[in-house]
């Protein structure tokens, strides 16, 4: 599995998780590399943080993190029942696309891995800074607690 994350300034690191996504890994991952790049990117506290209902990121250990940190930045709590309209799934399936598209086909994991660093790598700035654009939909997903939209 890889994690990743972005902002309209810039893409963010990705990081290869070896085993299960669970709470302690993620909590490490949220602590150790977004909370830095956050205090980096958005040094006034006026950046934003979104994740999806991943069993992961609703556990006690991580809710009680976001809690310590919250003027850091702003933790969008995501409503249970809503749909998925992370805009970093769009990253993902632009990644997934160039992938599919190389020839050979990477034949093991390191090949993957690079694979994987080099599509994202080369996701152009302008294709997440619309995908930041595209946020007032997530704003009226929040504030219809995950009920319907004109979106």
């Amino acid at each position: 599995m890889v994690w990743g994350m972005f902002s309209w300034h810039d893409l963010g690191p990705l990081i290869r998780v070896e085993q299960r996504l669970n709470s302690t890994t993620y909590l490490s991952i949220i602590a150790d590399q977004v909370h830095p790049i956050m205090l980096t990117v958005y040094p006034n506290g006026d950046g934003f943080f979104q994740q999806d209902n991943a069993p992961c990121h609703g556990a006690r250990i991580v809710q009680e993190w976001f809690q310590e940190h919250e003027g850091d930045f702003t933790f969008l709590r995501w409503p249970p029942q809503s749909p998925d309209l992370n805009p970093i799934e769009h990253l993902w399936d632009k990644v997934k696309r160039a992938i599919r598209q190389l020839v050979p086909q990477p034949s093991n994991l390191t090949e993957l891995d690079s694979a994987i660093h080099q599509a994202w790598c080369q996701i152009p700035r302008i294709t997440f800074q619309h995908l930041m654009e595209s946020m007032p939909r997530i704003v009226a997903v929040l504030k219809a607690k995950g009920g319907p939209t004109k979106y």
